[in-house]
């Protein structure tokens, strides 16, 4: 699925929205827009579908590694996290200096190698570094795929190009949990792996060809840790960024929770075998649906008052939920269970939408590392308590529905006291 920092810009900053068309024109650049949108949708999809795709084999590498409790297999997807939060800090910044194409070609080239480690891996650790690599790599394309938009439009041209983009990108979460059960009915978990290098392959076969370097060499930046210190400090130190940036890693921590005991909550509890990667689909589907209608309410009500309505909504809806829950003694009947979800994935999408763009709203002279500091943080801690979420799972759905409900409501705390101090 997607994270925060994967949804369209900020559609609340009028100043944005009536700037100039275009820094740069794309024709300038040596590529149509009809063929950038593709190619920007298909890279940044890297890392959903290196995630959902996974899903449906999680029981199948935890019984044929060998691992030693059932929960262990969710580190799969718990350990890419970890090297998406590390790659981010490295790949925004770097990119900022050297250029957008050293970067995704490193990224590519880190993925790749991490494909080929987890396709030979003869044991779960070895297993997990692969992934380490392959979370690590896939921040490259996808961090700097964005940046590669930032530098050839602005203004309104950008929010066009974004929504086109992220129009074909939500497709990839709904679709990536079949093609993995699907080449698992052909052949065993491995095969993914070879799937997820050829995908990535192509699409660094299509950048290298296609897209030439974008940005100009009078806007490039010093790469240095001091410049990434002062980032760091000043975000962490603004109340509205840290607020947001903290409130973002705690809904997406939820959210990583989902992922990591998905498998299990609709293949072990309710049985549905060839048939979660339906279910997925429309929890997916949900938040595709929240981006969209949250883009077209956010120039009326703004980001603000629409993330406190979500949060709001989100808390209540979970709580009310959780009693239903402990009414069947912790396995509600499933239609029931996607009575909840659906509505509450709808909410976690409009939270996606707006709290990294007001994260990033004070930070606007430092942008590019703010950018990539605000998505590793958000994302450490989104996999640090999302795996703590998943490793509480005890065959019933207390634990998810109970994280919904705790972590929107920190999150509305956390919120309230950053708008107050700003």
């Amino acid at each position: 699925m997607t994270s925060p920092e994967d949804m369209p810009g900020d559609p609340d900053d009028a100043r944005a929205l009536d700037a100039a068309p275009a820094a740069v024109e794309v024709a300038s650049a040596g590529i149509a827009e009809r063929e950038l949108v593709p190619l920007a949708a298909m890279t940044i999809s890297l890392v959903a579908l290196s995630i959902d795709a996974m899903l449906p084999a999680l029981a199948d590498i935890g019984r044929e590694l060998a691992v030693g409790r059932t929960n262990d297999s969710q580190l799969v997807v718990g350990v890419f996290f970890l090297g998406l939060a590390f790659g981010q800090m490295l790949f925004g910044p770097a990119s900022d200096s050297l250029g957008r194409r050293p970067a995704i070609h490193a990224g590519f080239a880190i993925f790749l190698a991490g494909s080929l480690l987890t396709m030979w891996a003869g044991d779960f650790t070895a297993l997990l570094a692969g992934r380490l690599l392959q979370g690590i790599g896939s921040a490259g394309p996808r961090t700097v795929m964005m940046a590669v938009v930032r530098d050839l439009f602005e203004g309104r041209a950008m929010a066009r190009i974004l929504s086109l983009v992220m129009t074909v990108f939500i497709v990839v979460p709904a679709l990536a949990p079949a093609l993995g059960q699907g080449v698992m009915l052909v052949s065993g978990w491995r095969t993914i792996f070879v799937a997820l290098f050829g995908y990535a392959l192509v699409c660094w076969v299509w950048f290298a060809l296609r897209l030439p370097e974008t940005l100009r060499p009078e806007r490039r930046a010093p790469l240095t840790l001091a410049r990434i210190g002062r980032a760091i400090r000043e975000t962490v130190t603004t109340p509205v960024a840290a607020a947001y940036t903290f409130a973002g890693g705690l809904v997406f921590g939820a959210f990583v929770g989902y992922l990591s005991s998905a498998p299990q909550i609709f293949e072990d509890i309710y049985g549905l075998g060839h048939l979660f990667p339906a279910a997925f689909a429309a929890c997916a589907l949900s938040l595709g649906l929240a981006s969209f209608v949250n883009a077209r309410l956010v120039g009326r009500f703004g980001m603000r008052l629409l993330s406190r309505r979500a949060l709001e909504v989100l808390t209540l809806w979970s709580f009310g939920f959780l009693l239903v829950v402990w009414g069947f003694s912790g396995v509600p009947p499933l239609w029931l269970l996607f009575a909840y979800m659906l509505p509450a994935f709808f909410m976690i999408g409009v939270l996606f939408g707006n709290f990294n763009a007001l994260a990033m709203e004070p930070l606007g002279h430092i942008a590019g590392v703010a950018a990539a500091v605000i998505a590793s943080l958000t994302t450490l801690a989104s996999t640090l308590i999302g795996g703590a979420i998943g490793q509480a799972f005890d065959g019933t759905v207390v634990p998810l529905v109970g994280g919904f409900g705790l972590l929107g409501l920190a999150s509305l705390v956390v919120v309230h006291l950053g708008d107050r101090r700003a």
